[in-house]
């Protein structure tokens, strides 16, 4: 959400901003809204005035005369107007907002002009590309070869896009949530929190993924939606607060199954773990002074890259340019780990500043200490990480020419084996 008299007295900048995010927006609309709010105010605060300057009047008048009742007939149509006028400017102020809600955020300065995904700068590499002197099997042969992936199965039960995992590939999913958890709890001092999976519309909305997502959402009959991330949950946690003081940044890590529908991916990675309707996530939220955020965003980068290093998976950092920024996200950056059955880096991690875009939609406020007076804090997000698609990396990369598995160290005091095969 945006401040509507920012937006409005910096329009050129604004739809330059979002033409460089290869988004439309209907700015007509918005200009509309607001030239039509702004008359009805100044009409009542006009006609306010008249009908204070008329009740004077009245007072110097006969009750009874003509004078007399023709002022109270003038006065009553005055206010009979600046009600209808007083519901007219709450209308505009309702459609103002409803609309600005489509309004993605606006690219920091810092973010790289580009017309794609093709066009996202690599910003570092970490690790040694594995060479490998055999054909490799992508993580689904190697699921079925070892009885621990079963989507065959599952397809029965619930449909496409959905995955049994059973025996060590059960505990090696659940090993990685512990191990993830415990990195970013005991190690990069991140509080643990365990929020609902299910959440109301105005969560939904705080966030950013109403109106404009309705489509990739899964809704319930009681008008609840399952939670695409743990993003939505924790971060309105906060929702409509005002905190006495933010002197520091506040950091949780939260464990949740995450569900989304993949409207309009058809056909893509349709085979695996890739995209699922169904997957788990470790998710890492900050609030943050505006001051700190900057510096926060490239901590938080950090975490998740600390997970991967950890696990000895290759992976590369890139920063997302301004047409494949996410709609809340000011400044981006992907973290993408090595596939060896695909020969390319793959997504595993989002990590998302959003400036105050989230704190205005979802009301979450902090008292300057400097003058008490309120301001918007800032939000950031990032995977850390997800947790499918680091069970792939790990199947995949630690695979070896007579078909097992191996298991990063790291991760071998919660699995309890070093090998699957």
């Amino acid at each position: 959400m945006h401040d509507p008299k920012y937006i409005l007295a910096n329009l050129d900048d604004v739809k330059a901003k979002t033409a460089a995010r290869q988004t439309t927006f209907d700015f007509d609309r918005l200009e509309s809204l607001a030239t039509a709010r702004v008359e009805a105010a100044q009409r009542y605060d006009s006609l306010r005035f008249e009908q204070r300057q008329a009740s004077g009047g009245m007072k110097t008048l006969k009750p009874g005369s003509d004078e007399f009742n023709a002022l109270r007939a003038q006065l009553k149509e005055m206010s009979n107007e600046i009600k209808t006028l007083d519901e007219a400017r709450k209308t505009y102020d309702a459609e103002l907002h409803e609309h600005l809600l489509g309004l993605p955020n606006l690219p920091a300065p810092e973010v790289p002009v580009g017309a794609s995904e093709d066009d996202n700068p690599v910003v570092r590499t970490w690790g040694e590309i594995p060479t490998l002197d055999f054909e490799a099997k992508d993580h689904v042969d190697l699921g079925e070869a070892h009885g621990i992936l079963d989507q065959e199965a599952a397809g029965r039960v619930s449909g496409a896009r959905f995955t049994f995992l059973r025996g060590r590939g059960a505990r090696l999913e659940r090993a990685l949530i512990q191990f993830m958890l415990d990195m970013h709890t005991e190690k990069h001092g991140y509080e643990e929190m365990l929020p609902p999976f299910l959440v109301n519309a105005d969560a939904m909305t705080g966030t950013g993924q109403l109106p404009k997502f309705e489509a990739d959402l899964f809704k319930t009959a009681e008008g609840f939606y399952l939670i695409p991330t743990a993003e939505v949950p924790v971060t309105n946690y906060l929702r409509d607060t005002l905190l006495p003081e933010l002197t520091g940044t506040m950091k949780f890590a939260a464990w949740t199954p995450c569900f989304r529908s993949e409207a309009g991916s058809h056909g893509r990675d349709t085979r695996g773990l890739i995209r699922q309707h169904q997957f788990n996530k470790v998710e890492l939220v900050k609030f943050c002074r505006p001051e700190d955020s900057a510096a926060e965003h490239e901590a938080l980068v950090g975490d998740a890259e600390a997970v991967l290093q950890a696990l000895g998976l290759p992976y590369r950092v890139v920063e997302l340019c301004t047409a494949d920024l996410g709609f809340s996200a000011q400044r981006c950056y992907d973290i993408e780990v090595w596939l060896p059955s695909q020969d390319r880096f793959r997504e595993i991690s989002s990590c998302s500043n959003f400036g105050e875009f989230q704190a205005r939609r979802a009301g979450i406020r902090f008292r300057d200490g400097e003058d008490g007076k309120p301001r918007f804090a800032h939000t950031l997000n990032g995977s850390g990480l997800a947790v499918g698609r680091t069970l792939v990396a790990v199947l995949e990369n630690g695979q070896q020419a007579d078909g097992s598995i191996v298991i990063p160290e790291a991760l071998r005091p919660y699995t309890g084996f070093d090998r699957i095969g």
